[in-house]
C-alpha cells in the first residue's frame, strides 16, 4: 500500500467537519436535497463550487481503492478534503452508525456487525466493488494448494506442522487479523463455517492488511490471509482445492472467499459525501480504477450474495 505523503494526511480525524451550504445542482440532485438551483452549471463551475470535508473510516482491505479514488476526486474538486482511515470494518460500521464520520468502509454487511441488526436500515449501503480474499504464505513454504478442510485445520490449531500438509517439517506460524476485521470475518465464514476456534488456540493478531503482508514476507513458515488487492511478489498466494485466487473465479463463485466492499453513509448523506459516492460508482472508478487497484467491478459479477450467505446466479 502506498504510504507516500498526500493531501488527505494533513486532516486529522478529530478535526474533520461537514461544511454546509453547498448548493451545487448536480450533487443536490444526486442526494435528493431540496431547494437547489434549477440552472445547469458547467463542469468547471461545478468542480469549483463543490467543497466540504469527508472522513471515511474502516476496512483496510478497501482502503487502497478509496485512497486512490479520493486522490482523483480531490484533484478534480480542489475545495474538497477527504481523510481515509483504516481501523477495520467493525470500526467503520460503529463510527458511521454513531454519526461520527461521513463514510464507514466495510467488507461485511452492517447487519453482521451491529448489536441491533435492524439499525442497518438507518444507513445507506453503497456496494462499490467486490474483493477476493485468500490464504497467503511466506515464499519459503513449499505448499502451494490447500483444501478448505486443511485451511480449517490450520486456523483452528488442529494441524501445527507443515509436514502434515505435504510440506517441510516446520511449525506453522499463524498470523490472524484482529477480531473487528471484516477480512477475518469473511475468511472465517468461508473457511470455518460455523466451527468455533478453541480458546486455547491464540495466534498473534494484526490490525491491518498492510502489516500482515509485511509480516508474512518476513516470517518463515507463516500463513495468513489477505484481500487480492494486497497480493504481491513478496509472498505466495495459495490455490484452494485446485482453484486459483483470480478475479474470474470470484465472479462465478468458483472461488468462494470473497466479499462486497461497502461504503456505508447516513440514510441522507450531505451533498459532498453523496458526490464522492457517485464518483465511486462512476465509469472513472468502476471502468478502470477498480481493476487497477486489484478489485472486481460489481458489473462483472455473475452471482450475487445476500447477508445470509445465499448465492444467486445473475
Amino acid at each position: 500500500m502506498n504510504q507516500s505523503m498526500s493531501r488527505r494526511q494533513f486532516f486529522s480525524l478529530a478535526g474533520v467537519a461537514t461544511i454546509a451550504g453547498l448548493g451545487l445542482a448536480a450533487c443536490s440532485s444526486a442526494s435528493g436535497t431540496s431547494g437547489s438551483t434549477t440552472s445547469t452549471s458547467s463542469s468547471a463551475t461545478s468542480a469549483a463550487s463543490l467543497s466540504g470535508s469527508i472522513t471515511a473510516v474502516g476496512s483496510t482491505a478497501l482502503q487502497p481503492l478509496v485512497e486512490a479514488a479520493a486522490e482523483q476526486f480531490m484533484t478534480n474538486n480542489a475545495g474538497v478534503q477527504i481523510t481515509v482511515q483504516g481501523g477495520g470494518s467493525g470500526q467503520g460500521i460503529t463510527q458511521i452508525s454513531q454519526g461520527a464520520v461521513q463514510i464507514g468502509n466495510s467488507d461485511v454487511f452492517a447487519e453482521e456487525k451491529l448489536d441491533n441488526p435492524s439499525d442497518a436500515s438507518k444507513l445507506t449501503d453503497n456496494k462499490v466493488a467486490v474483493v477476493g480474499m485468500g490464504p497467503i504464505v511466506n515464499s519459503g513454504v513449499s505448499v502451494s494448494d490447500l483444501t478448505i478442510d486443511q485451511l480449517k485445520s490450520i486456523f483452528t490449531g488442529a494441524v501445527t506442522n507443515w509436514k502434515d500438509l505435504g510440506g517441510d517439517d516446520a511449525d506453522i506460524v499463524v498470523i490472524n487479523r484482529a477480531s473487528g476485521s471484516g477480512t477475518r470475518a469473511t475468511f472465517e465464514k468461508a473457511v470455518l463455517g460455523g466451527d468455533k476456534v478453541p480458546e486455547t488456540f491464540t495466534p498473534q493478531e494484526q490490525d491491518s492488511s498492510g502489516t500482515v503482508a509485511k509480516m508474512i514476507a518476513e516470517t518463515p513458515n507463516s500463513i495468513s490471509y489477505l484481500a487480492f488487492s494486497f497480493f504481491d511478489s513478496n509472498f505466495k498466494a495459495l490455490s484452494v482445492g485446485g482453484v486459483k485466487p483470480e478475479a474470474a473465479n470470484v465472479e462465478t463463485n468458483d472461488w468462494t472467499i470473497w466479499a462486497y466492499e461497502h461504503m456505508y453513509t447516513a440514510a441522507s448523506p450531505d451533498d459532498v459525501t453523496q458526490a464522492f459516492i457517485d464518483y465511486m460508482l462512476s465509469d472513472d472508478v468502476q471502468g478502470s480504477l477498480v481493476e487497477q487497484t486489484g478489485y472486481i467491478s460489481i458489473s462483472g459479477m455473475k452471482v450475487s450474495r445476500d447477508v445470509n450467505g445465499t448465492v444467486t446466479k445473475l
